[in-house]
């Protein structure tokens, strides 16, 4: 399993019951995951008094219970800065578990000894982009969100990369992939966190399992004479790491060699010393 250990701001520290207790900079939120099925003892006193707690409803949804939670707030990671805020649907704007794949894209740019052109899809608040521009790589960011970008943006601004080389577009991510190919436009490296379920701009039905492959195959595409890398990120249950490295390996390594690897990602739990899983990411270099 590959963990994001490296975080000062950010911690889990106990799980239990489907939920999980977290430090976000100085503050407690609870949060369900499903993925939490083990019921062990909630003896952290945080359980008992956080600054926030998302509530699920059994109708699907739910909503936030702030005790003491500013509107907004900061968190850093290395030399990165996000801004945080309780967004529907239990999100605050960041996946944490992410940063061990930050840590990998940037020793990837950083040795490539090159410029690196990084087109970065379904990139949602601009973790990755902004590790990646911090690294010296020339960045896309594309997701259909204006709200994400926008807060993508301000996460740039507050890192002090408003001014790095990132193009920030508004776009559904295939309609983008295929105009892009039909201009003849090439990147180096390729990052994809595409949805396990969601709708095109035309209604169309999006389901990971069926059009993941697809997508794969188009953004292959993409990718320059001498590539660097392609991550592809995955949040959805029984997708297991085995299957992305089977189909990162079949578009990729006839055409370009290297090698591809996969495998679950996670954050370490301070009260159990255990690792919490938090999805899979597949990795193909050069």
């Amino acid at each position: 399993m590959w963990i994001a250990d490296n975080w000062t701001d950010y911690q889990v520290i106990d799980c239990s019951r489907g939920e999980k207790l977290e430090r976000w900079g100085e503050y407690l939120l609870v949060r369900p995951d499903p993925q939490i099925i083990w019921d062990t003892p909630r003896t952290h006193k945080g359980w008992q008094r956080p600054n926030a707690r998302y509530h699920r409803s059994a109708r699907g949804g739910g909503e936030w219970e702030f005790l003491k939670l500013p509107e907004q707030w900061i968190i850093h990671y290395q030399n990165l800065k996000f801004n945080l805020k309780p967004f529907s649907f239990k999100h605050t704007g960041l996946f944490p578990e992410q940063a061990v794949n930050w840590d990998w894209c940037q020793k990837k740019i950083r040795n490539a000894g090159r410029p690196v052109r990084v087109l970065n899809l379904f990139a949602y608040t601009g973790g990755a982009t902004l590790a990646a521009a911090q690294a010296g790589a020339v960045v896309t960011h594309v997701d259909a969100s204006k709200g994400m970008v926008g807060w993508a943006k301000e996460n740039a601004l507050t890192s002090g990369l408003d001014n790095a080389p990132i193009r920030w577009l508004v776009d559904d991510c295939i309609k983008f992939a295929e105009r892009e190919i039909r201009r003849g436009n090439h990147y180096d490296a390729i990052i994809m966190d595409p949805p396990s379920y969601g709708r095109g701009p035309k209604g169309e039905i999006w389901k990971i399992e069926d059009s993941i492959h697809p997508l794969i195959h188009l953004c292959t595409q993409l990718l320059s004479e001498t590539p660097v890398f392609f991550l592809v990120n995955s949040y959805t249950t029984g997708l297991a790491p085995a299957v992305l490295t089977y189909l990162l390996s079949t578009e990729l390594h006839p055409r370009f060699g290297g090698r591809t690897h996969s495998e679950e990602i996670g954050l370490p739990v301070q009260q159990s010393g255990l690792t919490l899983p938090c999805g899979a990411s597949g990795r193909w270099e050069a």
